[in-house]
């Protein structure tokens, strides 16, 4: 409940025109924001893309806010129709084929015979070559890529900067990339 007044307090003072407030209050509705948007289904960066489009609307209706009726309920409101249109949005989008089955109309067969073990032992080589990896470059892969967290969360909990994180996951990529293919040519 605490939390609830101290957001309600820092909308009114935000309202008033109190610039540092309103940066506050905005900082204090991302982990909401956030957590409406997982309850939703979103993961990765879709969770970072509806927490970004709560915030704007709550920019753009900061001056509906009733300041005599709850905070919290009229924020979560905001931030689950905000994620339900990011999944409508990305729902309507045409998914990418890599299939070069589906290019000529063929139905799929079915996974072929041994498919299971190439799977297997791609992954085995995959976490091999991870486990290789620079601690740094390790935790962004983990952390990013295998475990879909944002980047203030994987921040957070390996206390490096998004910017380092960012850098990180790019030369892990690089390296992995570069190990992977190294093994198909053996």
């Amino acid at each position: 409940m605490a939390l609830e007044g101290e957001l309600a307090a820092l909308m009114a003072a935000a309202q008033g025109g109190d610039a540092a407030a309103y940066r506050a209050l905005l900082k204090a509705c991302l982990p909401v924001a956030a957590a409406a948007a997982r309850a939703q289904g979103l993961r990765g960066e879709a969770v970072d893309d509806a927490v970004q489009d709560t915030l704007m609307t709550v920019h753009r209706a900061r001056a509906t806010y009733d300041p005599a009726r709850p905070f919290l309920p009229w924020l979560r409101a905001i931030a689950r129709r905000r994620a339900i249109d990011r999944l409508r949005r990305d729902g309507r989008r045409p998914r990418e084929v890599h299939d070069p089955l589906a290019y000529e109309g063929e139905v799929d067969p079915g996974p072929l015979p041994g498919a299971g073990l190439d799977a297997r032992e791609r992954g085995a080589a995959l976490a091999r070559a991870v486990a290789a990896l620079p601690e740094g470059q390790r935790q962004a892969v983990e952390h990013l890529g295998l475990r879909e967290l944002s980047l203030d969360e994987t921040a957070r909990l390996t206390g490096r900067s998004k910017g380092a994180l960012k850098v990180n996951l790019h030369r892990a990529l690089k390296a992995l990339r570069a190990s992977l293919t190294r093994g198909e040519d053996r």
